[in-house]
């Protein structure tokens, strides 16, 4: 195995041709169709999508949430709002998104603009979230420097034996975002590295369907 580059061998073959007729009219309907097969392989995070952001200076920064449903036609996530990628999400507005599931050697990427979703909804799914869930988000200072899994630690208790028996409060920087798709990219692995790209791209006359040279 020494030397050698298994990405120079690895070849792509789950899926027949992926073609323009295959494909829904709603690229949101699709999303569901491919995160169902995702989902019927069992792996480990079929939800798990890398969000990219850039800061006010325009450097770029990418870290891996948890897809959490189609809302008001946006792909949904929560985070702490004064996090960093809070931050990044206030300063420009804009935001990607990339699936990757590998069992079905396919990608999902997403382009658009993000919005905050409504207190309520925040509200509603943190009260689905588990107990300790609940407390890391009241409890953690998103992004911020700690001096020692220690001092966390000894927040997180402190906060636990104090709202004992109580029903945890939704922080006030807690919520959720939804990306509204400007252009929608489902990628499926062809032999040959002559993969299948069909991107959806919103247009005045609603969406259009356009295939990328690989």
């Amino acid at each position: 195995m020494e030397g050698r580059n298994c990405s120079q061998t690895m070849q792509y073959t789950k899926n027949p041709p992926l073609l323009e007729a295959d494909l829904l009219r709603d690229p949101l309907k699709q999303f569901e169709r491919w995160l169902a097969d995702a989902m019927a392989v069992k792996m480990k995070e079929p939800t798990a999508m890398t969000l990219a952001t850039v800061d006010a200076r325009g450097r770029p920064h990418a870290r891996v949430v948890l897809f959490k449903g189609l809302r008001d036609g946006g792909f949904s996530f929560f985070t702490n709002y004064a996090s960093a990628k809070g931050e990044e999400l206030a300063a420009t507005g804009r935001a990607a998104l990339v699936f990757w599931w590998d069992k079905l050697e396919r990608s999902v990427r997403i382009e658009g603009r993000v919005k905050k979703l409504s207190r309520a909804e925040a509200l509603s799914y943190f009260r689905t979230r588990p107990r300790g869930s609940q407390l890391g988000a009241l409890v953690s200072r998103q992004s911020q420097t700690v001096r020692s899994r220690a001092e966390l630690d000894a927040r997180y208790l402190d906060v636990e034996s104090e709202l004992a028996g109580r029903e945890i409060p939704l922080p006030a920087t807690w919520g959720g975002y939804a990306l509204l798709p400007a252009s929608i990219e489902f990628w499926q692995g062809r032999r040959g590295r002559l993969h299948d790209r069909l991107r959806y791209r919103k247009s005045p006359r609603g969406w259009m369907i356009e295939r990328l040279e690989p």
